[in-house]
């Protein structure tokens, strides 16, 4: 029996994944007819990206699963209409880019590699080399997917590696902290924190104007998670104090971000345009073809997400 299954995503997006997801399918033994304008009532799967105009999910009452290309889901994941299991976006290539920009941009602030970039002055200053990893503590907010793949590259730096999550988890090599009293001790003296939390009520500004005064001074904020982690005005004052020396952001609470913004102009906050990873089509369809696979079966589709927690 043909599988439909509709393609609920940017047109502009649908030259990349048509070819690579009907590949997929092959590949995984699929027999599956994959369409920009599948009917809601014949329709099996979804596979959706939340900035798609499809927002009623009511009239697709034989739909097995919503499979969603990003790793993040608070666009969708508070729709009433959505009844239908939702799965998020968890595949290597993705993983792998997070990863790469996390630790470029950690070892960035830990070499001091600005001092140089911009210092071509012509003066040869007898500088200090710079510490090695094992006198820097990182500390990584958010041991998912992501967090737990970045806090293991950089454990092998030798970085002093902490990492903090709403409930325990336990990762070779890293100190592992949980809940409200936790967050404050795994920030405790920490030079470099990386968020990789998810957007929910629970996180929105995890980085306030308490938590932002337990790093050891001049420590360095990156954030390629989620905007509404930060309170902005809490960190631009802790910027102006010293207690933080610098931010890398990545992700903001509106974006694009504006062009009159106090990010932009501030010389100890870099702005990058919410690069640090992106869903890769080559990898991500085999998540879609596998979740699709595993549905037909009868197995529990994989990354499904929790309504309650929002992720």
């Amino acid at each position: 029996m043909t599988i439909n299954v509709l393609f609920a995503a940017p047109a502009k997006d649908w030259d990349e994944y048509a070819p690579l997801l009907r590949a997929a399918f092959s590949d995984h033994g699929i027999d599956a007819a994959l369409s920009l304008e599948t009917p809601p009532e014949e329709t099996d799967y979804i596979v959706y990206a939340p900035n798609s105009s499809l927002q009623d999910f009511t009239p697709f009452t034989r739909c097995k699963g919503v499979l969603n290309l990003w790793a993040g889901v608070e666009q969708i994941v508070q729709n009433p209409t959505l009844t239908q299991p939702l799965a998020r976006m968890v595949d290597d290539g993705l993983t792998q880019g997070m990863v790469e920009w996390v630790c470029g941009h950690t070892l960035r602030h830990h070499l001091g590699m600005d001092t140089h970039l911009f210092g071509q002055d012509g003066i040869w200053r007898e500088d200090t080399a710079p510490p090695l990893a094992s006198d820097r503590t990182v500390c990584v907010l958010g041991l998912g997917a992501l967090g737990s793949a970045c806090a293991n590259a950089l454990r092998q730096f030798g970085f002093r590696m902490r990492g903090w999550s709403r409930t325990p988890k336990l990762l070779e090599g890293v100190t592992c902290f949980y809940g409200t009293s936790g967050l404050l001790d795994a920030l405790t003296g920490a030079d470099i924190i990386i968020l990789l939390l998810p957007n929910t009520p629970e996180t929105e500004n995890t980085l306030n104007a308490e938590t932002l005064a337990r790093p050891a001074r001049g420590a360095v904020v990156i954030n390629p998670g989620r905007g509404p982690l930060i309170d902005d005005d809490a960190l631009l004052a802790a910027l102006e104090s010293g207690q933080i020396g610098h931010a890398t952001l990545d992700v903001f609470r509106t974006e694009p971000l504006p062009s009159d913004h106090p990010y932009w102009a501030h010389p100890n906050v870099t702005v990058t345009p919410h690069i640090a990873s992106a869903t890769r089509a080559k990898t991500a369809v085999n998540v879609i073809a596998e979740n699709i696979r595993r549905g037909e079966a009868g197995e529990p589709l994989l990354h499904l997400v929790n309504r309650d927690s929002g992720y």
